[in-house]
């Protein structure tokens, strides 16, 4: 990708450094939410013998903890350009940081629908190679459900149900879950999952067709919340799920949702930006 393609992340960098243990200290709270592995060395070593073939070569596990976790860093500090160039080189042991970056990137700072469409597609290939180097990690499947989640978002609806995204969203989702039963952000995409389809096609459609159900969506929201109470992004989308499900009749409720994620303290970049979306559906 173009350089020049990247805007800037918007604010403060510096409040987002992490550098050398900080990083380490503040993991647990930065990944609340996906749940990825601290990526040390032992971390590292077990990336590269589960990739087989697929791995980086003339990579050592050593080398590879010092890049991921450069990679991360520069992803919270809001250089998402850094974090995806370094992750997609380290093949599927870096495509959970390059997904991400490429998706947060994306979701807040392009404009054009052409270029997000894009970008979607290039992370749902990059997300699509990890599953296939990397099963047993959370992370490669519920990011293959994230990129191709957005990228369908871009869609018309008949060409999204043309492709068959809806399903394969799902079954990564689930696949997701089961890897790794409190992924909070599985759980908000697969509330997301439930509700898009009742908006775009209805209840009685989406719930024959898709197996989609309103109840289904509230419990993983709700769910999502009580993992990550502090989570920008959690209380966002429970206002999406609001208006998605119930239209004006929870405006008041969806406007509360988004004043909540407004007003938390963000932790790294992709939070500042989520808290800068809430404030804006609020002007």
């Amino acid at each position: 990708m173009a350089k020049s393609a990247w805007a800037a992340f918007p604010h403060d960098p510096s409040r987002f450094a992490y550098s050398g243990d900080a990083l380490k200290k503040a993991w647990a709270k930065l990944h609340a939410g996906d749940w990825e592995p601290w990526p040390d060395e032992k971390r590292a070593q077990a990336l590269l013998k589960a990739a087989g073939s697929a791995a980086p070569s003339g990579v050592d596990a050593k080398t590879l903890a010092g890049s991921l976790q450069e990679a991360w860093r520069a992803f919270h500090r809001g250089d998402f350009q850094a974090a995806f160039e370094a992750g997609e080189q380290l093949g599927p042991a870096g495509a959970s940081v390059a997904v991400k970056a490429l998706g947060v990137h994306a979701t807040h700072l392009v404009e054009g629908d052409a270029e997000k469409l894009r970008r979607f597609e290039r992370g749902a290939q990059i997300a699509e190679a990890a599953v296939e180097a990397l099963p047993g990690e959370a992370n490669s499947h519920y990011r293959h459900a994230f990129a191709l989640g957005r990228y369908s978002q871009g869609l018309s609806i008949a060409k999204a149900l043309k492709q068959g995204i809806a399903g394969k969203v799902r079954d990564a989702l689930d696949n997701a879950l089961e890897l790794a039963p409190k992924h909070a952000e599985a759980h908000t995409a697969m509330a997301l999952y439930h509700a898009e389809i009742i908006g775009k096609v209805g209840g009685m459609i989406g719930g024959l067709t898709y197996g989609a159900k309103a109840a289904e969506a509230e419990a993983h929201i709700k769910k999502a919340l009580a993992l990550t109470p502090a989570s920008p992004v959690a209380h966002i989308e429970y206002g999406n799920l609001l208006m998605l499900l119930h239209g004006e009749r929870k405006e008041d409720a969806a406007a509360a949702a988004y004043e909540k994620a407004a007003a938390i303290e963000p932790l790294d970049a992709m939070e500042a930006l989520d808290a800068a979306y809430a404030r804006g559906q609020l002007e």
